[in-house]
């Protein structure tokens, strides 16, 4: 078992380089199933989730290789399989980005409930009732669900509700179609526009993508193949930016567009930090007192949920109550209960936290319960007096690539330790102080 032992108490400081989008890489690796040519992408973040998407697309006949670090290739040939493995399917909540290109490309598609972190209800009712209206016959068997056309036709479909990976698996899943295919109320993420630009460099006709209103025309066939360069990780970048800001610092980070996390940013120069954008990096400098802020997520563009976590951990160091609302999943306050250990005051009050600061936090021992409240517990554990030892690290390693080496760079006294059964039963004794 390994654990991140952090010493905190020192400011981040220096530049910092974003990796790769996670979530952009995820669908254009589907992708790959709507040609049977090479598909190459760069800039592709060496996480695990990433790996179990590989696995999953070797499962079904794609040959897939890694020829240098952060380059894929990726060739569907031929599809032998339409099943995808359910004891992969259940490790990772992208998983169900295959259920459109697979069912566009072979006419089928088996996929178990997908898994993840377990933030609340992501619903799949959208995913389905678009394939239903592209022609597709769509059920359930119980915790899989099965999705079969002889042929997907354009069609209209208006989302209830912007859906991330239901937006991205109707646009590939249309591209295959005949005829002309409307997504109204589409999402806008950053990760949306990117999948749209691969499908686009690979033959597809897309337009609107970054809007709500996106207008796919049907190719009937099988795309071609491409090289393309995945998109950075904003949400990795806005960790960073939030990490420099609680712990006093004064962090460049490079690789990015500023206008990805424009409502970080307003948030931030709203609690009192010096934000300065270029043309591709945010620099963010705190030399006074951090003042309180009320935060509401929502879809893109709105503050993302998936930096309310690490948002919530800045709070604590905030000089007054603020209040962080979660407007998207129903059980994203993990988190809290492992802040309070280490000294936070938080109370979660429905679906909203509201947080009392300036709270002088002090390590412990506290556990990942998912990946974007372990991000909030590292930055804790660099505010805190001590040392903060985070146990299941294995969840930061599905969204964050080299994090404790990027974060040594910055400054940062963090390392990872593999501790034995001796070792954790010594550890739990004596090894957190404040626990």
């Amino acid at each position: 078992m390994e654990l991140l032992r952090i010493a905190g108490g020192r400011p981040l400081e220096g530049t910092v380089p974003t990796s790769g989008s996670k979530n952009a890489t995820l669908p254009v690796m589907a992708a790959a199933l709507l040609t049977d040519e090479l598909v190459e992408l760069v800039n592709v973040p060496d996480i695990e989730d990433i790996e179990t998407m590989g696995a999953m697309l070797r499962h079904l006949g794609v040959e897939v290789e890694r020829p240098a670090p952060g380059h894929w290739r990726l060739r569907a040939g031929s599809v032998t399989g339409s099943t995808v493995a359910a004891n992969l399917s259940r490790r990772l909540r992208g998983s169900f980005l295959l259920l459109g290109a697979l069912v566009a490309r072979t006419g089928e598609a088996v996929i178990a409930r997908p898994g993840g972190d377990d933030i609340g209800m992501r619903r799949v009712e959208q995913h389905l009732e678009g394939l239903r209206a592209m022609g597709a016959a769509v059920s359930e068997d119980g915790d899989t669900y099965i999705a079969r056309a002889k042929r997907l036709h354009g069609a209209r479909i208006d989302l209830d509700m912007p859906t991330v990976t239901g937006t991205e698996n109707l646009m590939m899943a249309a591209s295959l179609a005949e005829g002309i295919t409307v997504i109204s109320n589409a999402a806008r993420e950053p990760h949306v526009v990117d999948l749209a630009r691969c499908l686009v460099g690979m033959g597809a006709r897309i337009s609107g993508a970054g809007t709500e209103l996106i207008v796919i025309e049907g190719q009937g066939g099988l795309l071609h193949g491409t090289r393309h360069s995945v998109t950075t990780d904003y949400i990795e970048a806005g960790t960073y930016m939030v990490a420099a800001a609680a712990t006093g610092g004064d962090v460049a980070v490079e690789r990015m567009r500023p206008s990805d996390v424009r409502w970080l940013i307003n948030k931030l120069r709203a609690a009192g930090c010096e934000v300065v954008e270029g043309s591709s990096h945010v620099r963010v400098r705190r030399q006074g007192p951090l003042l309180p802020v009320d935060v509401t997520t929502w879809p893109h563009p709105g503050f993302a949920t998936d930096l309310q976590s690490q948002f919530v951990a800045l709070m604590t160091q905030a000089e007054g109550m603020s209040i962080v609302s979660e407007a998207v999943f129903e059980n994203r306050f993990r988190h809290v209960a492992e802040l309070r250990k280490l000294g936070a005051r938080v109370v979660v009050d429905g679906r909203s936290a509201v947080v009392t600061g300036p709270a002088s936090l002090r390590g412990g021992c506290v556990r990942v319960p998912d990946i974007r409240s372990g991000a909030a517990l590292v930055i804790a554990g660099l505010c805190a007096e001590g040392i903060t030892e985070l146990d299941a690290v294995y969840h930061l390693d599905r969204g964050y690539e080299r994090l404790e080496d990027k974060l040594q760079a910055l400054g940062a006294d963090v390392r990872r330790v593999a501790v034995g059964p001796v070792g954790l039963e010594v550890r739990d004794l004596s090894g957190c102080i404040g626990d």
